[in-house]
């Protein structure tokens, strides 16, 4: 059985046993402390007998003249469970989570050519904007930059 769950300063020990491919680099324990201690940040986690199998990761922000919103960062499941609906859990638990804390809208940014996260984000209810969007990287550090 999977289980959904946020996770919370202290959890780092859980993020030691990652199914492949499901977050695109190692983890970093220190990255990892400071993540789970803001309380800003969250990342709901599927188990499938205590090894992560997805995960959805977003921040609660606010601005000083805006209600809160929620950022969907990330939403990745394993290989292995995918199409499960594993990822539809993971992402209602972010928005759970967003409306508990206030937030009035919760929003994503994908590639149209993701069909798979299309299908995902329509199949929670997201509304799809009717305009092109465009993303613009700003490399802070140009050892960063790919």
């Amino acid at each position: 059985m999977i289980e959904i769950r946020c996770l919370e300063m202290g959890d780092e020990e859980v993020l030691s046993n990652i199914a492949p491919g499901v977050f695109d680099h190692e983890i970093d324990r220190d990255l990892s402390r400071e993540f789970l201690a803001d309380p800003r940040h969250h990342l709901a986690v599927a188990l499938d007998a205590s090894v992560i199998v997805g995960f959805a990761s977003g921040v609660h922000y606010i601005h000083p003249d805006k209600p809160p919103e929620l950022w969907i960062n990330e939403v990745a499941v394993a290989e292995t469970h995918r199409g499960t609906g594993i990822g539809k859990k993971l992402l209602l638990e972010l928005l759970a989570i967003g409306k508990l804390l206030g937030c009035r809208e919760a929003w994503v940014l994908t590639d149209r050519s993701n069909h798979p996260a299309m299908r995902l984000y329509a199949s929670a209810g997201g509304s799809k904007a009717q305009e092109d969007t465009v993303m613009f990287t700003f490399y802070l550090d140009p050892s960063g930059a790919s």
